[in-house]
């Protein structure tokens, strides 16, 4: 993995450093001179408005500038690149759907292709839910690339935030969001530039469900059922927990509108309009067994139960107890599950250790959604909680609150399914925010402009953040996805590596041979969905006898010694016992 040097780490600026200093001088303007701009400010949302009454077309406008800037951008932020272990599990999955499988047999060598959230047994797939790996083997056999996908899902995701917004808020303040999110979320987070959070997903299905439920209770239409029924499939298929937290208010509030609001529909109206999207759901819910079926061999086995049983120690949720140390096969798995998971775990034991634990998982989501210039539209939330009409939204992320308070683990894209709610109330306190007149000077209108012209400015320095030494430290990665600035192309030296075996003639083994303080997160042993048919196949370094076994199994193959950890990456012939190398002349 590409570090960056000490000398390069010494010119790094900050961009949180940067946007927080912007938002300290847009709220000293706002004092100073809440007039500044007043006359082209009001010019531009005079347009604005105009453009977000005709709903259709500003969530059309969301979405496809969504897609359009994050493809005008590609020469400065170009397509990503695998390089943390839930990449390359995705990519696994990928590779697998594209190629017309649910998963693949295990591999007669599968010990020394053991790797961090992939299952070898009962079968070779990735750990995760397969909506994630469904969108890029899309995105692969439509456009060559996995990342095509993701993309896809990104700009999808900001059309359905605006789209759900306009159900709770005005029209201008919907597609506002809708445009914040585009800004925010889906151009340079890690939801779009890397292969392994499906945050957009669930943010989707999030978005199709809070959307869809206010208009089915105004008006029972079947599109508004057919919206909540994909939005359930999409989120339950992705971030299950979680989006059970969502799907518990959402039932409620509908179950008690059936049975005690006045503009209730009779039975008869409400089965022709949610016949066949509890058809979708069902449906949805039988093919996800059969894929647990295929996979993990049972319906009843969820994805990451298997992989949790084998490798990992840490639980959860705070309440469960420890599995004892499983027998480890390679140093660099037990010291992800034992050091990087377990460590958390303990640390939420204690009653200070789960404050702690607590107040950075709320502070590691405020700051993922809302960053530095977003974060002072707070002041206007005790407002917020008397506002009655987006009462529910505030419902939901209490929900949410208490969900993530017994859950050990919080990164960002967990809280996707929660993006509307989050934004719709965000969104709210910004309109108290800008209704606020200390003094008798219009100091929150003057506010809410600077904020977005903070995010705009943002946006263009994140483009141009290397030349002018903005560019985040790759390691570790937590600096990276708990903020709105994603990772550029890391994930080079392997890459690089790989390519140069693609490149030499016949087909390639690639023994990779780790130091003792390695960071598993830095992980390079990972594979293809069809191992033995691949040109490389990379391999764990074991013990002679291990080794000799693999290497007589792959006979016909070129084995060479990887070192990630020597700078530069090493390629050189692997060191064969005598008898080996005889036999491989």
């Amino acid at each position: 993995m590409e570090m960056l040097s000490p000398s390069t780490q010494e010119q790094v600026i900050a961009p949180g450093l940067i946007e927080g200093s912007l938002t300290a001088i847009a709220i000293g303007l706002s004092f100073a001179w809440p007039s500044l701009g007043r006359k082209s400010f009001s010019r531009i949302e005079t347009i604005f408005a105009k453009l977000a009454r005709r709903k259709g077309l500003a969530v059309l406008i969301v979405g496809l500038s969504a897609l359009l800037l994050r493809l005008a951008i590609l020469p400065w932020c170009p397509i990503p690149l695998p390089f943390v272990p839930d990449d390359f599990s995705f990519m696994l999955a990928s590779d697998t759907f594209a190629n017309g499988h649910l998963t693949n047999p295990t591999p007669a060598m599968w010990v020394h292709f053991e790797s961090i959230h992939i299952d070898m047994h009962p079968s070779y797939m990735s750990m995760y839910f397969p909506t994630q790996g469904l969108a890029m083997a899309a995105g692969k056999v439509l456009f060559g690339n996995p990342w095509f996908g993701i993309l896809i899902m990104s700009s999808l995701m900001c059309a359905a935030v605006c789209w759900a917004l306009q159900a709770w808020l005005p029209p201008s303040w919907a597609f506002l969001g809708g445009v914040i999110a585009l800004l925010h979320l889906a151009l340079f987070t890690y939801w779009t530039n890397t292969f392994h959070a499906a945050g957009s997903i669930a943010a989707l299905g999030g978005a199709l469900v809070l959307g869809g439920m206010p208009r089915f209770k105004r008006k029972p239409l079947f599109r508004y059922a057919l919206a909540m029924a994909v939005g359930i499939a999409l989120m339950f298929t992705t971030r299950p927990f979680e989006s059970l937290l969502l799907f518990i208010p959402v039932a409620v509030s509908l179950f008690r509108w059936f049975l005690f609001a006045k503009n209730r529909p009779s039975a008869t109206i409400l089965w022709r309009s949610s016949a066949v999207p509890l058809l979708v759901v069902l449906g949805a819910a039988a093919w996800m067994g059969y894929y647990d079926y295929r996979v993990f061999g049972s319906p009843f086995t969820l994805p990451y139960s298997i992989n949790r049983a084998t490798y990992a120690m840490a639980p959860y949720f705070v309440w469960q107890a420890p599995r004892p140390e499983p027998p480890y096969r390679h140093e660099e798995m037990r010291r992800f599950y034992h050091i990087d998971e377990f460590e958390d775990y303990e640390r939420t034991q204690s009653a200070g250790g789960f404050l702690g634990m607590t107040l950075i998982k709320a502070a590691v989501g405020l700051l993922f959604f809302s960053g530095m210039a977003l974060l002072p539209l707070l002041f206007g939330l005790p407002r917020v909680l008397r506002d009655r009409r987006i009462r529910f939204l505030l419902v939901c992320v209490g929900v949410l609150g208490a969900g993530m308070l017994i859950e050990i683990y919080l990164i960002p894209h967990y809280l996707a399914p929660f993006t509307v709610a989050i934004y719709g109330l965000g969104l709210q306190a910004m309109r108290h925010v800008r209704h606020s007149k200390p003094g008798g000077q219009p100091v929150g209108m003057a506010f809410s402009r600077f904020v977005i012209v903070i995010l705009l400015v943002m946006t263009v320095l994140r483009v141009c953040d290397q030349s002018l030494n903005l560019a985040l430290p790759q390691w570790p990665a937590s600096k990276w996805n708990t903020s709105w600035y994603g990772p550029h192309i890391f994930g080079k030296e392997r890459s690089g590596v790989e390519r140069a075996l693609q490149k030499l003639p016949g087909d390639q083994l690639a023994i990779v041979r780790y130091t003792s303080d390695h960071n598993p997160l830095d992980e390079w042993v990972y594979n293809s969905a069809d191992i033995d048919r691949s040109k490389v196949i990379w391999a764990r370094e074991m013990d002679p006898e291990s080794n000799q076994e693999l290497f007589e199994y792959y006979k016909n193959r070129k084995i060479w010694l990887i070192q990630p950890d020597q700078y530069p990456d090493t390629i050189t012939p692997y060191p064969l016992p005598g008898k080996v190398t005889e036999a491989l002349r």
